[in-house]
């Protein structure tokens, strides 16, 4: 029986079902929906009004639906928290949308003024943290993202808050075309290697598809099985739960690509493009937004949740607990754990 300290076990189960699945709903992309909306509107930025806009509708529509949402601090939260059920759980974006580019890779960074102290201050229940990574970049690009992610896992532990990791490959300046979907497997397996070990503190992982993200094989057809062999591989690595993330993949693509990941172990699933992509596509018509997002997009957060449902393992089930969770200490000397500050 593992022992996990008690804001991070009920930041888990916060996150959570009552079985201990994860049906998460993610609407802090910044860029994805930045320079749509700034080219809808022939201007050279959007405006802070119109990315609210779009998070407060996907927010309004799906929150009910799912486990927890996932929202960033400068558009979302100001604008969406009080559009959600008190049930559903709450997750805050760290990472800053602007990346440093070097000729050695991509290196990550906090939003400004944004820490994981506020994110706990204000009631989240989870630190989300993307780091861009490539397990082939520059050795002081690596050193700088294992090193960010180290940090930040400490700052979650000193303030007793889950880790959220997310990793996301990407293509090197000096990339072929076409080299990074062709390697996709061996790097986001080899990512998840490097941030396997319980000293970066992280809670979940939060994993991109470790084959093809489009033209996704039947999971029931000939060729699912060596696209299983791949989710096998990743869910083997992980030495915490699991989500997929929909890396921008389509509505059937990305149910196909959850299958896999749920039959590898996974707990669920932490997706947003793939849920309200279409709908974000009538934008400036916010209600035509609004009606695709109470039509398509909830029948497709409908079928995904049931398939949560039928195929994943309870996040306290992970193989890495070795027999399940329960929180650390108990008895009359519980609170003298945790002196005042």
């Amino acid at each position: 029986m593992t022992e996990l300290s008690p804001g991070k076990l009920w930041g888990m189960r916060r996150l959570a079902d009552a079985a201990g699945h994860w049906k998460m709903v993610a609407i802090d992309q910044r860029t994805p929906l930045m320079q749509p909306i700034a080219d809808k509107r022939g201007t050279p930025e959007a405006a802070y009004d119109d990315v609210a806009a779009v998070k407060v509708a996907v927010t309004r529509a799906l929150s009910p639906l799912a486990t927890a949402m996932l929202l960033d601090p400068n558009f979302a939260y100001p604008r969406c928290v009080g559009e959600m059920p008190p049930s559903t759980g709450l997750i805050l974006s760290l990472e800053h949308h602007v990346t440093d580019e070097t000729a050695g890779g991509r290196q990550s960074r906090t939003i400004p003024d944004w820490s994981v102290r506020q994110i706990r201050r204000i009631g989240a229940d989870a630190v989300k943290l993307l780091v861009w990574y490539r397990p082939d970049a520059d050795a002081k690009v690596l050193a700088h993202q294992q090193a960010f992610v180290r940090r930040v896992g400490q700052e979650c532990h000193e303030h007793d808050i889950v880790l959220l990791l997310e990793l996301l490959v990407y293509a090197l300046p000096g990339d072929a075309p076409g080299q990074l979907e062709a390697q996709r497997a061996p790097l986001v397996l080899d990512s998840m290697r490097d941030f396997a070990s319980p000293d970066y503190g992280v809670d979940i992982y939060k994993l991109e598809p470790p084959a093809m993200l489009r033209g996704v094989p039947d999971p029931q057809g000939a060729e699912a099985a060596a696209v299983q062999r791949a989710y096998d591989r990743l869910g083997a690595l992980t030495t915490r739960p699991w989500v997929l993330l929909s890396a921008a993949a389509g509505p059937a693509d990305f149910e196909r690509s959850l299958t896999y990941a749920l039959r590898a172990g996974a707990s669920g699933y932490l997706c947003g493009r793939a849920i309200w992509q279409s709908a974000f596509e009538h934008f400036p018509d916010m209600a035509a937004m609004e009606r695709d997002l109470a039509s398509g997009a909830t029948r497709f957060v409908h079928g995904i949740n049931d398939l949560t449902d039928r195929l994943a393992t309870p996040w306290h089930r992970h193989p890495a607990w070795q027999g399940g969770v329960k929180g650390a200490g108990d008895g009359p000397a519980f609170a003298a754990q945790y002196p005042a500050a």
